[in-house]
């Protein structure tokens, strides 16, 4: 009895499961890969009123590129549209969606974590003149869970299901299921756009999120430079001791990225990083050091994979490629950062640097939660790491012109400058 009467006590206890978002209120769509049936959603989407909802499905975990393989779009009046841009491209791999994007390049456009969503768009020649983006959103409004799933639950008491989102979007046909998953991420999206904006406004917060917004959109199209030596972020990078395993990491990660490149896959399904890694930690770990021989390769797990083993050639010749280096030639350990060096560095090297930077990182994350959000959503790491390294003359404009150089939005800026003269020591 006393055993069922604890059982009965916890199930009072449990929150209700909430109701599932299965399908869409209008039905599944059809997917849109025929030039008439993008004249007809266009025509729709042209029509129709408000906003607009926009979502994008990438292949990343299986394919190199970052490219869409399908858009999801949704406004009032027009229902919602599942367009296949893998079917409107041209010889180059470009979508030619010209005219989807003049039909709704004047609406404001509704994205859920609109960095991750952007490029694939702007690849596709879809740009936003203005936006509003809900996970953004819900950062300034210093909400626990941002994530769209979490935001439906929190504002509808839905449950949207996120089976597939990790799901290889590159194939086709696309199981009706997956179709379903897709037109569901923006099913509400416009609801929860309106929601939200109506938070930010009891907040206080809404001419903050403008500005952030329209920053994203101003710039979307931005041409960022590739990132150097981007062999140092491999996984494993850490255990990696000597200029040697160094090299071995670069010449594997290099001829890796080349094959992914011409095949289309993505590199972790060739060979994992964890591998080079490994084999990069044994050409250290025997005295003398020495770089791996194919036997050696041949040991390590994640190259004994079928994907792997039949690139086995490739992997040699990188080996040998490393064989053949002068010690001067060998990668350094670390290189020289991109800006300041990181602050706990500093101390010892820096001192003046450090003293400021204990005062500023505290006094700003303690206006970040009186304003109740994160520190980074009130200032970008790397916009504090290098006003507070090196800062401008102490006056209001020039420390102000320094953040806006910086990316700092206006609202930022009005709470920033005043606390960074207070700490700022004066010369």
């Amino acid at each position: 009895m006393a055993s069922n009467m604890g059982q009965d006590a916890t199930s009072d206890q449990e929150e209700p499961e909430l109701p599932v978002l299965d399908r869409p209120a209008e039905g599944v769509p059809s997917v849109v890969d025929t030039p008439e049936a993008l004249e007809q959603a266009v025509q729709a989407l042209a029509a129709g009123t408000g906003p607009v909802a926009v979502d994008a499905e990438r292949a990343q975990g299986f394919r190199y590129s970052n490219k869409a393989y399908l858009f999801q779009l949704r406004r009032e009046g027009a229902g919602t549209h599942i367009i296949d841009p893998v079917a409107f491209e041209d010889d180059s791999g470009v979508p030619q969606l010209h005219s989807l994007q003049e039909a709704i390049q004047d609406a404001e456009w509704i994205i859920h974590a609109a960095t991750q969503d952007l490029p694939c768009l702007v690849q596709a020649g879809l740009v936003p003149r203005r936006l509003f983006d809900t996970e953004l959103a819900g950062r300034l409004l210093g909400l626990p869970r941002v994530g769209l799933g979490a935001m439906i639950e929190q504002h509808f008491e839905l449950r949207l299901l996120k089976e597939h989102s990790a799901a290889d979007w590159s194939r086709r046909p696309l199981p009706e299921e997956w179709i379903n998953y897709a037109a569901l991420d923006v099913e509400l999206l416009v609801e929860l756009r309106n929601r939200l904006a109506e938070d930010l406004d009891q907040a206080g917060k809404l001419e903050w999120a403008h500005q952030e917004f329209a920053w994203l959109a101003e710039h979307c199209t931005d041409v960022v430079p590739p990132r150097k030596e981007r062999w140092r972020r491999t996984n494993g990078m850490h255990h990696v001791r000597t200029p040697l395993g160094m090299a071995v990491v670069r010449e594997l990660w290099t001829v890796r990225d080349q094959l992914a490149a011409r095949l289309d896959k993505a590199p972790g399904r060739l060979v994992q990083d964890a591998a080079i890694s490994e084999l990069a930690v044994r050409a250290a770990s025997t005295k003398p050091p020495h770089v791996p021989t194919r036997q050696e390769l041949r040991e390590v797990n994640g190259f004994k994979r079928r994907s792997a083993r039949q690139y086995e050639t490739n992997w040699v010749q990188a080996l040998e490629r490393v064989s053949q280096l002068g010690p001067r030639q060998l990668p350094p350990l670390r290189v020289a950062p991109d800006g300041p060096p990181p602050p706990r560095t500093w101390e010892r090297r820096f001192p003046e640097a450090h003293a400021r930077w204990n005062k500023v990182r505290p006094a700003t994350q303690k206006m970040a939660e009186e304003l109740g959000m994160a520190p980074e959503n009130l200032v970008s790491p790397d916009t504090l790491r290098r006003i507070t390294f090196e800062p401008p003359e102490l006056t209001a404009e020039a420390v102000d012109a320094r953040l806006a150089e910086l990316g700092a939005r206006p609202w930022q800026r009005e709470r920033l400058v005043p606390v960074l003269l207070e700490l700022f020591p004066q010369s």
